[in-house]
């Protein structure tokens, strides 16, 4: 039986995030695109990712919110969690965006989508079971999925991901979670708050590629919570019974639980693709691009987690935007780049976990640090007021007050963080920052507070000048 054909302006393999965002650009142009997809419209974000474990983190804080209420006056109270209903929630949230992500949606821009697995037949085809595709221009956007570490015995071990996780039967009397990053964080600080105990482990320190100061105070909330960590710690052997998962520790401890989330990294989904039939140079971290995503072959490109320059549900997007660009908006010879240093990350735990650009030590090892301004939030009114002051904000300040990165610690710092972002995206110094205006009393104000920082030693130090400047105009005012 012969392939259905296809000649197309555009193909793209992969509806997650960046594959839909670039696909929609295309059809609304009113070119010719197929998309490819073997598994759920919208990805891993939609349906194993972002969108339940937010959902299932309001949850959480729900559940919290009973008790918590003492020292506002409140009675604190125990929640009774009925974990089905949680669960229905979750599915609820993801039905309720499904549409938006559809197949009949896509098909209604005229976007020929195809149900399928593809995977390239040579350097000008892709192909499927059923059909067969020449592009003027390929995009591969398949996206990552959950790695697993090399741990003796982990492979033996019927064990829980992102990907199934939210549709686990019952509640895990007691979850033990491998890594400290966004995913295990998240989730683990949820099933405590459910009722579940909560056990950690991780090889490095938590949240190590933060800032110290601030991944600090996000450990010790969760620690607050009942959450257990043992991190730094290597783990010798993983093994498991009918009904319970045990971890064995360097030195023989051993820590047994009912369920084990493993949540230690990603690696892109490049299997079956069959790269090598078009030319396509990959490796462990991805597909091999240029700072324009294109490959070595160059017809296609590669976007999101499998450029091996994604990570982040808004990097595939900002990924999808600049191809957009540089596909039907740029001159040729004009083409702009996807390279960023300005990546935002948010953990969205309790409390928030911003970030965006360099940490200081970054900014140290490439030898444009200059300075750190700080601002904690005991100081912020707003905090003082909801009695959550257990954080922080923090600027990474280069040469003449260029913002080189930030991170914020604290309720709603996923919001904060735009204010820095806005900034470095436009190349607003501090001095900008430290301009604005913020209402009363806000968090946000916090930022400011921390910009105004970088010049008050200047202008109120010890043998300030300002100081005698000031006086010197007094006399003519």
């Amino acid at each position: 039986m012969s392939k259905k054909q296809y000649d197309v302006d555009l193909c793209v393999i992969g509806a997650g995030s960046g594959g839909l965002s670039l696909a929609w650009v295309a059809a609304n142009l009113d070119l010719n695109v197929v998309l490819f997809e073997a598994d759920k419209m919208g990805g891993d974000c939609l349906n194993h990712g972002c969108v339940p474990s937010k959902a299932m983190i309001a949850a959480g804080k729900h559940a919290q919110a009973f008790r918590n209420g003492a020292a506002f006056g409140i009675t604190p109270a125990e929640p009774e969690i009925d974990f089905a209903k949680v669960k229905e929630h979750i599915a609820g949230v993801i039905k309720t965006i499904e549409p938006v992500d559809s197949v009949e949606r896509y098909e209604s821009f005229g976007t020929q989508v195809i149900t399928e697995r593809a995977r390239f037949k040579d350097a000008n085809t892709v192909e499927s079971d059923t059909t067969e595709v020449r592009a003027k221009r390929f995009v591969v956007a398949t996206g990552s999925r959950a790695a697993a570490p090399p741990i003796p015995g982990l492979d033996k071990v019927d064990y829980l991901t992102n990907e199934n996780i939210f549709s686990v039967p019952d509640l895990p009397k007691h979850l033990l979670v491998i890594g400290s990053g966004p995913i295990g964080l998240e989730l683990g600080q949820s099933f405590r708050r459910f009722g579940s105990e909560v056990t950690i482990f991780d090889i490095s320190t938590c949240l190590s590629r933060s800032e110290p100061e601030h991944a600090e105070i996000m450990q010790k909330s969760l620690e607050a919570e009942g959450i257990t960590f043992h991190a730094p710690v290597n783990i010798q052997e993983v093994k498991s019974t009918k009904t319970s998962v045990t971890i064995v520790l360097e030195g023989g401890e051993e820590v047994k639980g009912s369920h084990l989330l493993v949540a230690a990294g990603r690696r892109p989904v490049m299997d079956g693709l069959n790269l090598d039939a078009a030319g396509i140079e990959h490796g462990r971290g991805g597909i091999v691009t240029d700072d324009y995503l294109r490959t070595t072959n160059k017809k296609v490109w590669a976007i999101g987690d499998v450029s091996g320059k994604g990570g982040l549900t808004h990097a595939a997007n900002f990924h999808a935007g600049q191809i957009s660009k540089n596909f039907y908006f740029t001159p040729p010879g004009m083409n702009v780049k996807a390279t960023t240093d300005r990546m935002p990350a948010v953990i969205y735990a309790e409390p928030e976990l911003a970030t965006i650009g360099m940490s200081e030590a970054q900014a140290r090892e490439a030898g444009t640090f200059d300075r750190a301004v700080h601002w904690e939030m005991e100081e912020n009114d707003r905090s003082i007021a909801e009695l959550t002051t257990h954080g922080a904000v923090k600027i990474i300040c280069g040469k003449k007050g260029k913002i080189l990165g930030a991170s914020i610690v604290g309720p709603q710092a996923g919001e904060m963080i735009h204010m820095i972002s806005v900034a470095m995206a436009n190349k607003v110094k501090i001095s900008g920052l430290s301009q604005i205006i913020s209402p009363y009393p806000t968090r946000s104000e916090a930022v400011k507070r921390a910009a105004s920082s970088y010049y008050t030693e200047m202008l109120f130090g010890e043998g300030s000048k300002f100081k005698k400047l000031a006086k010197f105009w007094t006399r003519f005012h």
